[in-house]
């Protein structure tokens, strides 16, 4: 009858479960993924996923426990907005923290997830509605039949081959970095080798797709500014759709320098979490697209406030993914409810381990999109018997950086996200 509502029960949020999932080979997505299960005191359970990289498995565990324990266990959780107070403020703080809003945003998407399913909504009702029904999909080009790691990284045709099967496959958009090492000794300036190879590659790929793709050209933050400005103008005549993170992403100044030299859009934010990093990259004009990690960025909550603040600087929203796929289920509920939403990041087509987690049919990846499940929270369900058979026992970081300073021959191209002993495809 029209005026009355379904009395829902008040809950409370009970308990925290931690599983830390090792990814089989090749490792797509990165060594293992760290995902958590609230359950509500009336028996209502959501799945959320940290990404967080900076600490090991086994100190993220300790931290996620605290900050459920600390800032949420007992609460409501529809008190999400009051939740990330408490988490942001924490130790007389109020900045961010990457490490505790990592584990603070695995939290907040679960809470989501239990939301959505107390109700029988898809999480994107509760945010606004949808304005899109399906939403554009890019992924990296990964290696394809045939393909062996490390060699592929620096092989032009064997980029160009994948990238014609991508296309063929339905993607509008493929992202690649062959421009040198994932480096630990920050910005510097790209040899003539990395230079030469990435126009090689870019050229390969460009050829063998025309324009029936966009190519997002990524580099980690490892370039100086004027390293950087370099590049952009080798490649300017492949007509890129966006640079990735030229410069290191804390150092906006030296982005909106890169920015204003380059006709080729800058994007960044898979580093940056909450709205207070963001904000100064929109001030700077330092980027034409975000992309904020929904599992370190602070939550559904805040990369919704993120994408509302970009749309008012015309900048675009492209959720990164390069974790598991609760992540990606989040990230497909709210670019369901992004006016000014670009694309979203996928693994491939979805990820074949990510797919065995959570089942063939839950997102559904077609024609080069994502079509936006109706079903209640995130639209997914993690298969515990896949977790059981994956634990992650190691030390490792999620991802790891090279130590080595750059070969200014130029003979590191990156390695593809997670570079593992057994990576042979």
């Amino acid at each position: 009858m029209r005026g009355q509502r379904r009395n829902l029960p008040l809950m409370r949020l009970e308990a925290c479960e931690i599983f830390v999932v090792g990814t089989p080979p090749p490792g797509w997505g990165g060594r293992y993924f760290t995902l958590v299960r609230l359950t509500t005191d009336t028996g209502i359970h959501g799945w959320g996923e940290v990404y967080a990289a900076s600490v090991g498995p086994a100190a993220m565990r300790a931290v996620i426990q605290d900050v459920f324990a600390r800032h949420m266990q007992g609460e409501n959780p529809e008190q999400i907005e009051m939740m990330f107070r408490r988490a942001y403020s924490a130790g007389f703080t109020q900045r961010p923290d990457l490490t505790v809003m990592g584990a603070f945003s695995g939290l907040e998407i679960a809470c989501w997830d239990i939301l959505g399913k107390a109700r029988g909504r898809p999480v994107h009702a509760l945010l606004g509605g949808k304005v899109n029904d399906r939403l554009r999909s890019y992924s990296y080009i990964y290696p394809g039949p045939g393909d062996r790691t490390p060699d592929f990284w620096a092989d032009a045709d064997a980029h160009a081959r994948q990238a014609a099967r991508m296309v063929q496959q339905g993607f509008t958009a493929l992202k690649f970095d062959p421009a040198g090492p994932y480096t630990i000794r920050g910005g510097h300036q790209p040899s003539l080798a990395d230079i030469g190879r990435s126009v090689a590659i870019a050229t390969a790929i460009r050829q063998a797709v025309g324009d029936r793709a966009d190519l997002l050209f990524g580099t980690h933050g490892q370039f100086t500014p004027s390293g950087a400005i370099r590049l952009a103008r080798a490649l300017e005549p492949l007509r890129p759709l966006w640079f990735e993170e030229p410069v290191p992403p804390d150092d906006v100044p030296a982005m909106a320098q890169v920015a204003r030299a380059t006709s080729i859009p800058v994007a960044t934010g898979e580093r940056l979490t909450t709205r207070w990093e963001f904000a100064p990259i929109l001030r700077a004009g330092a980027a034409g697209v975000l992309q904020p990690a929904i599992g370190r960025a602070g939550g559904i909550w805040e990369v919704r406030k993120i994408a509302a603040a970009a749309e008012i600087y015309g900048v675009q929203i492209a959720p990164h993914l390069y974790c598991g796929p609760v992540e990606w289920a989040a990230s497909v509920q709210l670019g369901a409810v992004i006016p000014n939403l670009l694309m979203i990041e996928t693994i491939g087509t979805g990820g074949d381990f990510h797919r065995q987690l959570i089942g063939n049919d839950s997102l559904r990846w077609q024609d080069g999109f994502i079509q936006v499940p109706d079903a209640p929270g995130l639209g997914i369900e993690i298969d515990m018997d896949v977790i059981t058979a994956h634990p992650y026992r190691g030390d490792d970081l999620h991802l790891q950086m090279q130590q080595d300073p750059p070969d200014p021959r130029g003979g590191q191209p990156f390695g593809g996200g997670a570079p593992r002993d057994d990576d042979q495809c």
